[in-house]
């Protein structure tokens, strides 16, 4: 099953604290890279991880599929790193509600600001309904009700499906009902068009320079009117080839008066240097991604 790209999906290097994240994985080795980018992240942005793997996973095994190259030994001794489990975290009680679940993650979260950290994040591979015999519905109503956990952005959760385990019309609609939804790999590039241009996500280079050209292919086609806005911002790599093949685009489609590209100060950056200000119709509007 093929996850849509659509205006709110990220790449996991873009996430924040505030973020509550979809992520999914239909084998057992795509489930750890995501949530392993976000681990890393976390801990060099000076935030608490806190791992809520899938409960039939040791917490060794699923440290070193996380942490394949080290480097987790000092956060967890000092405990910015730290595994558990939706078990653990509603103990002493036995069955969950979604009122004490978001109580407990918010004692943790402000736990972890009065330890110094930056804030708190989490990862919960959602095999844990069916370690607590839980209902699925139940579940769902508190994905899409967890506002107030991410209101003052101190807290950050990216909630995996297994989509072997979960129905697919359980797997969309969480996908649907989560603020942010991830590209299924760091790596990946994805494309969402909309009437007037075009949204990239993801990292632009010589893998998915294919995926690419064509996204760009595709917007010109789609466009309905003079101009085409390209927004650049959710990327978080743009290689140097797919900015040139991105301004040997503009240059070739006299379809346009004018060609916007949204994109980060860095990115805009590259673009003047492979020759953006030698055309005349694009305008490059330089944007911080950081305040998403």
């Amino acid at each position: 099953m093929t996850m849509p790209v659509d205006a709110k999906t990220l790449a996991v290097e873009h996430m924040r604290l505030g973020d509550h994240a979809f992520a999914h994985y239909a084998d057992d080795d795509t489930r750890w890279e995501v949530l392993g980018v976000f681990a890393r992240l976390g801990l060099a942005r000076k935030e608490k991880v806190v791992i809520m793997a899938d409960p039939v996973v040791p917490h060794d095994q699923a440290l070193q599929r996380l942490f394949p190259d080290g480097g987790a030994e000092g956060p967890l001794k000092r405990g910015q790193l730290h595994f558990s489990s939706m078990r653990e975290l509603i103990f002493p009680q036995q069955n969950f509600t979604a009122e004490q679940q978001m109580g407990r993650l918010r004692e943790e979260t402000y736990r972890a600001r009065a330890e110094g950290y930056a804030g708190l994040r989490s990862v919960i591979d959602m095999a844990w309904v069916a370690d607590l015999g839980m209902d699925v519905e139940g579940v769902m109503h508190r994905e899409t009700h967890a506002e107030a956990l991410f209101a003052d952005s101190m807290y950050a959760e990216i909630c995996t499906y297994d989509q072997r385990r979960f129905a697919p019309e359980t797997v969309e609609a969480m996908r649907v009902g989560h603020p942010v939804a991830l590209l299924e790999r760091p790596g990946d590039l994805g494309s969402f068009h909309f009437d007037h241009g075009l949204r990239l996500v993801g990292e632009a280079d010589w893998s998915t320079r294919e995926q690419w050209c064509s996204a760009l292919q595709a917007a010109s086609c789609r466009a309905k009117d003079q101009s085409l806005l390209v927004d650049l911002t959710p990327l978080s790599f743009l290689s140097v080839t797919c900015a040139a093949d991105l301004l040997g685009h503009i240059s070739r489609d006299c379809r346009f008066q004018q060609v916007q590209v949204r994109c980060s100060p860095f990115n805009a950056a590259l673009l003047r240097r492979v020759g953006a200000l030698q055309i005349d119709r694009l305008v490059l509007v330089e944007t911080e991604v950081t305040g998403r």
